[in-house]
């Protein structure tokens, strides 16, 4: 298998991971928000569902580490690529959902 199809496949799963972890941060972080909203509208004391907030806030920290790890990931597999004498590929506005990091062969050779 060619090494540049191999990197391109496994640079498709980094940029879906790091989008699945945001997704998340982004959700955990509105039910937050949800949760504290309801809080206030239905009355409640500031200690109600304290645990829960708690919980919540810590769920979004570890998320927000994961987010940091996945970009330091995404760091050392570009590091590698380079290694592996895969260059990268920067054309337009950069979108990572249409970033296209590695080249095939013939699109290298192309003057």
């Amino acid at each position: 298998m060619d090494k540049a199809f191999i990197a391109k496949r496994t640079q498709e799963k980094l940029v879906a991971t790091e989008a699945a972890i945001d997704a998340a941060l982004i959700e955990t972080t509105q039910l937050l928000a949800d949760l504290l909203q309801a809080r206030s509208d239905l009355g409640a004391p500031v200690a109600f569902a304290d645990d829960v907030q708690v919980k919540l806030t810590e769920a979004v920290a570890a998320l927000s580490s994961a987010r940091t790890t996945m970009g330091q990931v995404h760091s050392g597999l570009e590091e590698a690529a380079l290694r592996l004498g895969i260059r990268h590929r920067m054309v337009g506005p950069y979108r990572k959902s249409a970033f296209d990091l590695f080249l095939a062969d013939e699109q290298r050779n192309v003057a």
